[in-house]
Parts: C-alpha cells; structure tokens; sequence
C-alpha cells in the first residue's frame, strides 16, 4: 500500500500529509518560501503561527499563490493561538486572520496549554521581577479551549485543535471539553516518537501533526548514519527517509526550507517498508529519547506529582 497524499480529521475534512512550515524561517525569505512552495512545490497544506513573528509574509506569499491560479479553497491552512493571548481568543484569531489576509483559516490549534500573562512586560514572553516566565493567574487552558470552541459557529475557524499537548493535558480536556480537538501537533521523530501520545489521539480519533521531523535548527537528525542507510537503500534524501517516518505511522509532518530545491525535495511521499521502519523506532531505544524544543515552562498546572522547572515539567506536557 502507499503512503496516503492525505489524512481524515474528525470533522470529515482532509489535510494534506506533508504540509510547507515556516517556523524559524528567516525574515525576508518567507514570502517567496510559501509562493513557491504552493505555485511549484505542489504544496496544499501552510502550517504557520502569530508566534513565528513571519504571518505577514505568509500572507502575502499567499496572496501571490492566490494571485497565480492557486484557489484559496484548495489549499489548507493553520495557524496558532499564542499562549498571552489565551484570554482573548477572538481577538488573536482576527489577529491572524489580518496579516494572513484571510477570510478564515481551515485549522486553528492552542499553540500550547500556557497561558502568559497577557499584560506582562512582554507581548509574547512575559516574564516575572525575579525571572521565569510570568503566568496568567485565575486562568487555565480548559477555558482557553472552550472559547475556541466558540469560534466555530462563527465561520472564522473549520476546525480547531492542539499543540504540545502530553496525556495527562489531553486526557484532562477531552474530559473537560465538549468538541474533541482535530488535531494535536507535537514534535516527533525518530528520537522522540511519543507512542503514548500517538496512541492516545488515534484512539480519540484525533490526527497527529508533527513538526521539527529533522530535529529543529540544524537537523541533528540528518547525520544519522542509519537513516542514512535507509536513504541510500531507497535512493532518496535522509529528510525524504525522515518526513515519511511520520506519514508512514499515519502522522501528518511539517517540512520547512526557504531553498526552493529542497522544498521541492521534501514534498516526496514514501513507503517505507518494516525493516525501515524496525531501524527507525529502534533509534530512540538506542540512544534515549531526546526532545529537541523544550522551553522552560514553570508549571505543574494541578499535577502535584511533575516537578517544577524546565525538562523535568516539559516531559509531562
């Protein structure tokens, strides 16, 4: 069988298996990145976020799609609610929406179950006198989920979802919450495969996107000698072999360059047989599991038993 071009959510729509990210693009070479990447590339899924400070030039990477035949009705994009914004969703999803240039957006996703506080001393990283990031007091990321579910009677949003979302965060809302979310978009790869996550959502019937499938700046996952050896056998690059690790496990990925030839490179569908994907699960077993974006969240949220402070609170959410 082949890897599916697509992926059903809960809400009967489709999402595009590969979608084009622009997280840590840099300024200046957006524009042209999501142009090419939807006029040449055959790119019909843009994962971005008001976070990435870059939604400008998405949009207007967009509008140029738009204005070269590309219909806004083929293509499929997310965009992020911020964690100083949990209080005023609304506000941020209209937000968005400007600089995008947009109507609505097809997927809007709880960027992370942090709320900041939204008058602290920074827009997007607020931080306390005496250091650490400075939270929203009287505030939590179940009522920040119930006004998103407000949106969709609105039309503004098709679907909405989650990012960085553990068990125990989504176990919590799916109890607490009437509409379970479309999607939750986590970081997964070879060195940290979140089984116990993936299980979860697929049980749920909630499709999992993943981002940073190369490891995040740099690619450390890119010189692994055995993924390499997969590549070879296959005859395709090692982000080839790296991006279909997801979609062969059912699991949407996220490929993100601002070089229109390796763009055009990682929008390649593979099927990767079970000794290719033996090795790869046996990686992370190999060498530990390793989580490449972890900021330094200072919170329990009610779970006495997390400790605080950096990795040891991340590994929970």
């Amino acid at each position: 069988m082949s890897v599916p071009a697509s992926f059903k959510l809960n809400t009967g729509a489709s999402i595009p298996s590969i979608g084009f990210g622009t997280w840590q693009s840099p300024a200046g070479a957006v524009e042209k990145a999501v142009s090419h990447a939807l006029l040449k590339g055959g790119y019909t899924h843009i994962d971005c976020a008001w976070c990435y400070g870059n939604e400008e030039e998405v949009g207007a990477g967009l509008a140029e799609a738009f204005a070269g035949g590309v219909k806004r009705e083929d293509i499929f994009i997310t965009t992020k609610l911020w964690s100083t914004y949990h209080s005023r969703v609304e506000e941020a999803l209209d937000k968005s929406l400007k600089l995008l240039g947009l109507d609505y957006v097809d997927l809007y996703l709880m960027h992370w179950p942090v709320p900041l506080n939204p008058n602290g001393n920074h827009d997007k990283f607020p931080t306390k006198p005496e250091g650490g990031r400075d939270l929203q007091s009287g505030w939590d990321y179940i009522k920040t989920y119930k006004d998103m579910e407000k949106l969709l009677a609105g039309g503004k949003v098709k679907a909405i979802g989650v990012s960085n979302h553990s068990v125990p965060f989504l176990t919590k809302l799916l109890k607490e919450t009437t509409v379970v979310p479309a999607v939750n978009q986590i970081e997964n790869h070879p060195r940290l495969p979140q089984d116990d996550v993936v299980a979860l959502c697929k049980k749920e019937g909630i499709v999992v996107t993943a981002f940073s499938p190369f490891g995040s700046a740099g690619g450390p996952l890119l010189k692994e000698e055995k993924i390499a050896d997969i590549a070879r056998k296959h005859g395709v690059s090692v982000g080839t072999v790296l991006l279909n690790y997801n979609t062969n496990r059912g699991i949407v990925v996220l490929a993100k360059s601002v070089t229109p030839s390796r763009i055009d490179e990682n929008n390649k569908l593979l099927k990767l047989d079970d000794e290719d994907m033996e090795v790869l699960n046996g990686i992370y077993k190999e060498k530990g599991p390793k989580r490449f974006v972890a900021p330094p969240w200072p919170i329990n949220f009610g779970f006495p038993d997390w400790k605080q402070g950096g990795g040891a609170v991340f590994e929970a959410i």
